[in-house]
């Protein structure tokens, strides 16, 4: 490869919230209402390969859906990329294009944060082939986020990990509460399982993105956001004390709370579909037989069952037998993004 083309791999995971974000204050600069909290994933995956050529023009976008073969992006999907590689582009002070290659382990836009590994795994890559990675999880974290996808900020971390919006939950400068998550307890300090039941793996109607700007017309707006400062003390105690039950009733507490946000949203937003019900009320009829196990559900229909290692195959067997579930997703908590050199070719490589 000449010296004006590099290339670079990352994969990224995907990371459910247990406090989630939902509502944008700014836009443009992609900064939160509230602080939010989520368990980065290990198995729910992005990977992205990015050559960069400064002697390029237009940017090339290719993606893969699972199972399928590499196509050129739809608009809709490319067109966020073009504008995060200008983003890059401009900090990185190069000229020049980029062919980039992406894939999801799991169905995408279903809710199941693939926004948030895809745009990490992009940052990462991108910044790699551009000769100006990261100088830190900072760093990365902010880059990210200014992909528009905000959840992206938390996924280049592993473990346990707080966005924050405040100077109070950071206890750093009111600059960095705005713009960096960190990392508040690492994936061996707790080895919690995410068993996700699949009960519609079409893309979502209405983006997460939307429901951001519809969020504050909704009457449960205001209510959730002022009791959210007890929820997230609430779940960083429970992870520190390693609290299944106690991490379990906020976690479904602020699961409902969101739903009921985008429901009641103007217009509103109805993301659960029958199965997401019939699966609740497994998770229901599981913890009556003794199996802690909790759910959450991010914007989308799917539901996520957290709970110890030791339940994980119990879970995963009671979704299995259930007519509404398309599919069951195992997987846990993890480490971050990592490169590898194990780079996507594609069709036009």
């Amino acid at each position: 490869m000449s010296d004006t083309r590099r290339r670079a791999t990352f994969v990224a995971p995907a990371n459910i919230a247990f406090i989630k974000y939902w509502g944008i204050r700014d836009e443009n600069k992609v900064i939160p209402y509230n602080s939010s909290i989520s368990m980065t994933l290990s198995r729910c995956t992005s990977k992205c390969t990015v050559e960069f050529d400064s002697a390029r023009g237009a940017d090339e976008i290719w993606f893969r859906q699972v199972g399928g073969d590499f196509e050129p992006a739809a608009d809709a999907f490319a067109r966020p990329v073009r504008r995060h590689l200008e983003t890059l582009r401009s900090r990185a002070g190069v000229g020049g294009g980029c062919r980039v290659w992406t894939e999801n382990s799991f169905p995408t836009g279903a809710g199941i944060a693939s926004s948030a590994s895809g745009f990490s795994a992009l940052t990462l890559a991108a910044s790699e082939a551009m000769g100006a990675p990261p100088k830190n999880a900072a760093e990365a974290s902010v880059l990210a986020r200014m992909s528009g996808s905000g959840s992206a900020a938390r996924s280049v971390l592993g473990g346990y990990v707080l966005w924050p919006e405040s100077l109070d939950d950071s206890g750093g400068s009111s600059e960095q509460a705005e713009q960096a998550a960190v990392q508040i307890a690492t994936a061996a300090h707790w080895d919690l399982r995410d068993v996700v039941a699949v009960v519609d793996s079409a893309p979502k109607a209405v983006s997460s993105r939307d429901g951001h700007r519809r969020a504050p017309s909704s009457p449960r707006f205001a209510p959730r956001l002022e009791e959210l400062g007890a929820r997230l003390l609430a779940v960083r105690d429970a992870i520190q004390r390693r609290d299944i039950e106690a991490l379990g009733k906020t976690l479904e507490t602020e699961a409902i709370d969101l739903h009921q946000v985008a429901m009641s949203s103007r217009p509103p937003i109805y993301y659960w579909k029958p199965g997401t019900l019939a699966v609740l009320w497994s998770i229901r009829s599981l913890r009556a037989e003794g199996v802690p196990v909790y759910a959450t559900i991010d914007a989308g229909p799917n539901v996520h069952a957290i709970c110890p290692a030791e339940f994980e195959e119990r879970v995963a067997e009671a979704f299995g037998s259930m007519k509404e579930v398309e599919s069951v997703l195992l997987d846990r908590v993890g480490t971050g993004p990592y490169e590898t050199s194990d780079h996507f070719e594609g069709p036009a490589a």
